[in-house]
């Protein structure tokens, strides 16, 4: 969801300084979430130009665009929260007769609960939220999620945790013998009692801490696997772990803003993301894997058999695709999230 966030390598531009004219498009997304050779190419074949804008979890993009005046045509949501920007109408279905290549997207990724038969949206990234691991500081099992709730002495106050609730609310529910979304207050209770315990012994929550972890400020720490991926191949002393309590997987997809102001250059960068290629340099740059058949051929050598792409097969089980929960259940959860972040 997802992603690694920091500043600096796509443009933050003010609100009031996005530009709204012919040959433009304003994209909404994750920060460092975008290759810049894509949008190099894109300008390069279209004349469009691209204007990105970072957000540091679904929360930030979703209360922005609810604001309106934004002036975004793009934005990246996770699968969780998808049917939220359907249901009010934020985002619209994708004109078919741009997005000519939505045959493109992989079977698997088309008739999936949180967009059927993607009508609005098409697929950007997918992956997984697991385990970060300095394994020079720590040389045990590093697929336990007890490693961030309940640490060693090795890792207390060496933790760094992002703080994207969904994710980490999923990793401490499986942690706690629940499932997705689950209403069963004894597991809710021993959910909120280990986050606020286990925050004792983290050092910080942030997003971008790819540099940091490579630099060892941190040792361990709930994270993304392609975040990870990019701080491995600076550090190969860390690794990723899938928790075998239960992990959740993640699918972000791009989507169309209704008030976009640019839609059909909006369209037309949406069908851009979908030939293989273009889809094979966003995962290159990102390290995460797409949803485009085809684009497997023109990835970096590196991802197609890095350990946080390809899961082993007695830990793949144990990953859980992450459902839209019930506003009740949400409120749960937020009220719970809020505790631990005070």
């Amino acid at each position: 969801m997802k992603r690694l966030i920091a500043t600096g390598l796509t443009a933050l531009l003010a609100t009031t300084g996005i530009a709204s004219a012919e040959g433009v498009v304003n994209l909404y997304n994750w920060g460092n979430y975008t290759s810049p050779e894509l949008l190099t190419k894109f300008e390069a074949e279209t004349g469009i130009k691209v204007n990105v804008t970072d957000y540091d979890s679904n929360d930030t993009a979703l209360a922005r665009i609810r604001q309106g005046g934004h002036g975004f045509d793009i934005v990246v949501p996770s699968n969780s929260y998808m049917q939220t920007w359907i249901s009010e109408g934020l985002i619209v279905p994708l004109d078919k007769s741009v997005v000519t290549n939505h045959g493109n997207i992989a079977p698997e990724w088309v008739d999936v609960d949180f967009d059927p038969g993607r009508e609005y949206s098409v697929p950007w990234q997918w992956g997984t939220t697991g385990v970060i691991v300095n394994t020079s500081v720590y040389d045990g099992d590093i697929n336990d999620a007890g490693l961030i709730f309940s640490p060693p002495d090795a890792l207390k106050g060496k933790i760094n945790v992002i703080p994207e609730m969904s994710d980490v609310m999923a990793i401490a529910i499986y942690y706690a013998g629940g499932e997705s979304c689950t209403t069963d207050m004894e597991v809710m209770r021993k959910v909120r009692d280990t986050l606020v315990e286990a925050k004792t012994h983290w050092k910080a929550l942030d997003y971008g801490t790819v540099d940091a972890h490579v630099a060892g400020d941190f040792s361990a720490g709930i994270y993304w696997n392609g975040a990870t991926m990019r701080a491995r191949l600076q550090n190969a002393d860390l690794a990723y772990g899938y928790p075998k309590t239960g992990y959740p997987i993640w699918m972000d997809s791009a989507t169309v803003l209704a008030d976009a102001q640019n839609p059909e250059n909006a369209m037309k960068f949406i069908n851009f993301i979908l030939e293989p290629e273009n889809a094979a340099m966003i995962s290159n740059f990102a390290r995460y894997a797409n949803g485009v058949t085809g684009s497997e051929e023109f990835m970096d050598e590196v991802m197609r058999e890095a350990p946080e792409i390809v899961v082993a097969p007695e830990l793949a089980a144990a990953g859980k695709f992450s459902p839209a929960c019930p506003q009740d259940v949400n409120d749960l959860q937020s009220q719970i999230w809020t505790e631990v972040l005070q």
